[in-house]
């Protein structure tokens, strides 16, 4: 596919290598000499220094025979109108990155396919629906919904006590026969390999397993690895950034007790008139001291959305040795993803791979209505629609010719979601929710074509 991307920040940058890793033929414009000139030198890409809103730099890349141009720079005024240009010259779809979400939930409304965008993203939006979901699912460690909870992707790390430990795939189907969860991915402790799990495959304490759950699996999980069943009402958001105002708004409209801490006065002040229902505070909350006087002892939850990764991590560990039961911090450096469950941090969050995650679908082969990297894993969950003419189509999965290092994990069927095994058939509209190695993905599409 031939990608322009406007906007060479983190966001853009990101994709930039993300989608160079795939062979894809990418274009990166940007006005920073700096910004390009390093993912020039680290990149396999074409970079082009101008403004994404002048036609003649659009012409410049090509933008008539492009298959996306995604506009992720700082202004979202620049790249709506990169979008509406770039689509008017020629290009086959377009994906403008947003601030402001009002546009998001009234995008039918006023119809900005008929302006020439094809879709919106907010990173921070985003981020924050991603920390309200591991909320949700305060006893694992990783969360993904598919059609709003018909499906949905959870990941835990197996203690001793687990019912499973030392039981092959098969041996715990036949104890348990009856469960609405199966495992997709497991990652071995103390080592980096994702392996996709077969009948033979035996669970072993320490494991990180990511499963595919139906309606009540959640609970079914937490009884037979024994997690406890966290229940969230108190929350302290540690920075007033966009993600914390925007999670500390929809957790407070949800009946949750929030209290929010901002350091910079007026700031502080803007929240607090703008959301009435949270408890705001000016206070430094990377000291300890002022973090005890606030009683996060007594908080189920810690939110460190501050704009220092090491800073939102380090009073995720304060939080942690005071007793608070779920911790999530937002982070930058893609790194930290690899140390997160070895230093007690449950759940972390990054905007340039939520952003990723959310315009990756559009690179994919076939029908995908949704997709995720797993975490710490060399692996994709991604959600295919059936079509008629998909090879897949009517047939039983024990018969499909499918990837070795691919799984499906469950399927969709009219809005209810199942653990479909080898005797399922497969029909036209169905929604398959597949995990599969990097190395699979090109075999996964074709029977979704």
């Amino acid at each position: 596919m031939k990608i322009i991307i406007a906007g060479a920040g983190e966001v853009g940058f990101h994709l930039a290598k993300l989608l160079s890793y795939e062979s894809q033929e990418i274009t990166l414009i940007d006005t920073d000499k700096d910004s390009l000139a390093y993912a020039d030198n680290h990149l396999d890409i074409r970079v082009i220094k101008g403004d994404a809103t002048s036609i003649a730099i659009l012409k410049e890349s090509r933008v008539e025979s492009s298959d996306l141009v995604i506009a992720v720079t700082a202004s979202e005024t620049t790249n709506i109108t990169v979008c509406v240009l770039a689509k008017q010259l020629g290009s086959k779809r377009t994906i403008a990155r947003i601030s402001n979400t009002e546009f998001i939930h009234h995008k039918d409304e006023v119809g900005f396919t008929k302006f020439g965008i094809d879709e919106l993203i907010s990173p921070e939006a985003l981020a924050a629906s991603e920390i309200e979901l591991s909320l949700k699912q305060s006893s694992f460690n990783d969360s993904y919904e598919f059609e709003n909870g018909a499906l949905m992707m959870i990941g835990l790390t197996l203690r001793s006590s687990a019912s499973f430990v030392g039981k092959t795939v098969k041996q715990a189907a036949k104890i348990f026969p009856e469960l609405h969860f199966v495992p997709i991915a497991i990652q071995r402790f103390g080592t980096q390999f994702t392996i996709i799990p077969r009948g033979d495959t035996e669970f072993k304490r320490g494991d990180h397993i990511v499963f595919v759950t139906s309606k009540g699996g959640e609970d079914e999980l937490c009884r037979l690895t024994g997690k406890p069943n966290r229940v969230i009402k108190n929350v302290m958001i540690l920075g007033g950034s966009q993600i914390g105002f925007k999670t500390a708004r929809s957790l407070s409209e949800k009946g949750f007790n929030v209290k929010l801490l901002e350091e910079d006065k007026d700031r502080a002040f803007d929240i607090a008139d703008e959301l009435p229902k949270v408890l705001v505070l000016h206070s430094d909350g990377r000291k300890v001291d002022l973090l005890e006087e606030e009683n996060i002892g007594d908080m189920d939850a810690f939110i460190a959305v501050g704009k220092n990764s090491e800073t939102n991590i380090m009073s995720c560990l304060v939080a942690k040795s005071k007793g608070v039961k779920k911790t999530v911090a937002l982070v930058e450096n893609m790194d930290y993803f690899e140390l997160s469950h070895s230093i007690g941090i449950e759940t972390l969050i990054n905007k340039k791979l939520l952003a990723a995650n959310n315009i990756f679908r559009y690179i994919r082969k076939g029908e995908v209505v949704a997709m995720t990297k797993l975490s710490n894993m060399n692996a994709e969950l991604l959600e295919f629609e059936v079509k008629p003419s998909s090879a897949i189509c009517n047939k039983v999965i024990k018969n499909v010719d499918f990837p070795r290092s691919a799984i499906i994990g469950g399927v969709i069927r009219d809005g209810l979601g199942v653990i479909a095994l080898g005797d399922f058939k497969i029909q036209a509209g169905d929604r398959i929710v597949v995990c599969c190695l990097l190395q699979s993905i090109k075999g996964v599409e074709k029977l979704f074509r």
